[in-house]
C-alpha cells in the first residue's frame, strides 16, 4: 500500500500515519513479544527511517515525528542502527536493477532521495553511540564485513 503506486498517491501526513500505524501493530504483535522471549530482534527500518523519509524528506516537523513515537513507542529504541550510506545516483542504479522495479518513494526524484541521504547522515552524526554509517557503496563482502565487524563490536555476537 505504501511502496506501490504514483509518488503523489499519499500526501505526506497520511503517509506518516499510515507508517506510525504499522510500526505499532509491528511492535505489539511481533517486536516486543520477541523481546520478551529473551530473542534477538533485526528490523529493516524504524523510527529512524520516519524521520529521515518523513521530516527530512518529505519535510514534516520533527517534533511532530518525535511525538507520535513517544505515543507509541515511549522509551524503546533499537539497541544498535545500521545506516547503509549510498550516494543517491548508485542507488538508483541498484533500485533500477532489481527485477521487481522501482518503488513509489524511489520514483520521488534526486531532491528528496538527496535531503533522505542528509537526513540520515545527520541522524548518525547526533546518535554515534546508537548509530553507524556504513559506506553501501563497497563491494558486498566488505559491506557484510563491516556490519560483522560493527556487530561483534557493538553487541558482542559472532557472526
Amino acid at each position: 500500500m505504501l511502496v506501490e503506486g504514483p509518488p503523489q498517491r499519499w500526501d505526506a501526513e497520511t503517509e506518516l500515519l499510515l507508517i506510525v500505524a504499522a510500526r505499532r501493530t509491528h511492535l505489539v504483535e511481533t517486536i516486543w513479544p520477541a523481546l520478551e522471549r529473551g530473542e534477538w530482534v533485526v528490523c529493516d527500518r524504524f523510527a529512524d527511517s520516519t524521520l529521515a523519509y518523513q521530516g527530512y524528506g518529505r519535510g514534516l516537523p520533527r517534533a511532530a515525528l518525535e511525538a507520535l513515537h513517544v505515543l507509541i513507542a515511549p522509551n524503546f529504541k533499537p539497541d544498535l542502527t545500521l545506516i547503509l550510506d549510498l550516494p543517491v545516483e548508485a542507488g538508483f542504479a541498484r533500485a533500477g536493477a532489481r527485477a521487481e522495479g522501482v518503488s513509489r518513494f524511489e520514483r520521488l526524484g534526486r531532491e528528496f532521495h538527496e535531503r533522505l541521504r542528509r537526513g540520515y547522515q545527520e541522524i548518525a552524526k547526533a546518535e554515534p553511540a546508537r548509530c553507524v554509517l556504513i559506506d553501501a557503496s563497497a563491494e558486498l563482502t566488505a559491506v557484510q564485513e563491516a556490519i560483522k565487524a560493527v556487530v561483534r563490536t557493538r553487541l558482542g555476537i559472532a557472526l
